[in-house]
């Protein structure tokens, strides 16, 4: 009934609780009825062999002479014994004085040694006679055992001469009685403990039903499926309980509703504003060309002005093509492109692409084959060694290993390090180490794209500082065949950017950099 519990369980204390509950009632019911019928038992068994003793001794032993002999003590102790009393009788007389003799109804059964010496002294001590005592002899008794068997002595003697009498009474019959009596409580008490578990269960199953029911719904609506509810019957505690349950689900839901409503509007705002902003910037672009390839014709008062209007309108395409790819990760839409390269060959391209190889070590060993998309991985490194090469020191060293499926690929510098309350913020989007600092080079997304990079293949990025000095960003990512939550196909949008991303620019470290 309790296999597979936990201690812990609160089935299982219920259980425990209502079989300890039972169990103290139990025994002490059964502790108090067994003790209650001893004492009747044994109270009546007594009185109703010191009565019969007292009866036989006023009836016969008082008829005795004054002096009796041998023969009457025996033959007087054998009548009142004789007659289906159920114990022993000694008589103790004097044939002279200071000369006692003794009738016994059965010497090997019951001798005057069998008589305890405190009975002894009690039956003897004559007592005197006043308004409460009217009498200088009574009838004492005595429970007590030999061997293993228990007995009832009792004694008293007769007034104004005579012989004293003792009885020897065995109660073994009533202490079997009595342990039969035990043993049915003992088997009533397992039964009530029995019988207080299975009740335990009940009511565990009742109580605890709902409770389950209350926790798979919490458990379901924690994994996301809002329209959980509870059916509620009844006008308990529970019933209360699963209302309020109810009542919070469907506010909970209606808030996130609300707020996916309002998210995705945002996303398509985003989207779509990035969208517009397209056509434009591709006019600027051409016309801030053609005005670069004539600075040097330009008057000197103007080309100041070009120059910042060629660099700004640069940095606010990169900015859009960022803000349309953030919008890609935020809606799901985002996909990869697997292909098999060799890991060594895809850095050096991006590194001669960007004209970096003077200013990177590269530690890679061709033929470390990984099933990634290039093309992410491009933006990936181009963020992390870009943001090395803006924001660290000299020189930049990419290392790549392979440490069981995985592969890792650490970029470190040497510059400054990054400050540690700057650490847990780095891949977050826009954010700025200082705000001084408002305005970088950088969209302030390169390395939050470059996470969801990483994410997008099962990987991750993490970023420390170096005890001898600079920072580190290590890029894991799975060598399989199965990327995390992506789809294999990509995009056409994506496809036809491939080959049409300009060079760019490194992230930002303060402001996480533009992606390239």
């Amino acid at each position: 009934m309790l296999t597979g519990l936990r201690w812990t369980s609160l089935r299982l204390r219920l259980v425990v609780v209502f079989g300890a509950v039972a169990l103290t009632a139990a025994v002490s019911a059964s502790g108090i009825a067994y003790w209650l019928n001893r004492e009747a038992v044994l109270t009546r068994t007594q009185d109703s062999a010191l009565k019969d003793f007292k009866q036989e001794m006023q009836n016969r032993a008082a008829e005795l002479p004054l002096r009796p002999s041998q023969a009457e003590l025996q033959s007087t102790a054998d009548q009142m014994a004789g007659d289906n009393s159920g114990y022993s009788v000694l008589l103790i007389g004097e044939r002279a004085q200071g000369k006692p003799i003794v009738g016994a109804s059965d010497p090997d059964a019951f001798t005057l040694d069998d008589v305890p010496k405190s009975l002894q002294d009690a039956v003897n001590d004559k007592q005197d006679v006043t308004n409460g005592n009217k009498h200088p002899y009574h009838v004492f008794w005595q429970r007590t055992e030999r061997g293993d068997t228990p007995y009832l002595v009792g004694g008293t003697r007769i007034i104004g001469g005579g012989p004293t009498g003792y009885l020897f009474k065995s109660l073994e019959a009533e202490r079997a009685d009595l342990n039969s009596l035990a043993w049915s409580l003992g088997i009533a008490t397992a039964l009530a403990l029995v019988g207080s578990a299975l009740l335990a269960q009940a009511a565990a199953t009742t109580v605890l039903k709902p409770v389950q029911r209350l926790g798979e719904a919490a458990r379901r609506l924690g994994e996301g499926k809002l329209d959980t509810r509870l059916r509620v019957s009844g006008t308990d505690e529970l019933a209360d309980l699963s209302r309020t349950f109810n009542k919070a689900a469907e506010s909970l839901q209606k808030k996130v509703a609300d707020m996916s409503a309002r998210e995705e509007s945002s996303r398509r705002f985003v989207a779509d504003m990035s969208h517009e902003l397209r056509t434009p910037l591709t006019a600027l672009t051409a016309v801030t060309e053609v005005l670069e390839d004539e600075a040097d014709s330009l008057d000197p008062m103007i080309a100041p002005a070009v120059t910042l209007v060629v660099s700004e309108t640069r940095r606010l395409n990169v900015l859009v093509e960022n803000l349309m790819e953030v919008t890609r990760f935020d809606a799901g839409t985002a996909r990869l492109v697997l292909d098999d390269v060799d890991v060594a060959d895809q850095l050096t391209a991006c590194i001669d692409a960007r004209a970096w190889l003077d200013a990177v070590d590269l530690d890679a060993e061709r033929g470390i084959m990984a099933r990634l998309d290039p093309r992410r991985l491009d933006v990936i490194m181009a963020n992390l060694i870009g943001n090395a090469l803006k924001h660290g020191g000299s020189p930049v060293r990419v290392a790549v290993r392979v440490e069981g499926d995985s592969l890792v690929i650490a970029v470190r510098d040497h510059g400054p390090g990054i400050p540690e309350d700057v650490l847990p913020h780095v891949f977050d989007r826009f954010y700025k180490a200082s705000a001084s600092r408002p305005r970088s080079e950088g969209s302030g997304l390169g390395l939050s794209i470059a996470q969801e990079n990483a994410h997008i293949h099962g990987g991750d990025i993490t970023a420390a500082n170096v005890p001898s000095g600079g920072a580190m960003f290590v890029l894991r990512l799975p060598r399989g065949d199965e990327p995390h939550d992506a789809d294999h196909q990509d995009c056409e949008e994506e496809r036809t950017e491939r080959d049409a991303r300009a060079k760019g620019q490194g992230g930002d470290r303060t402001a996480t950099g533009g992606t390239p």
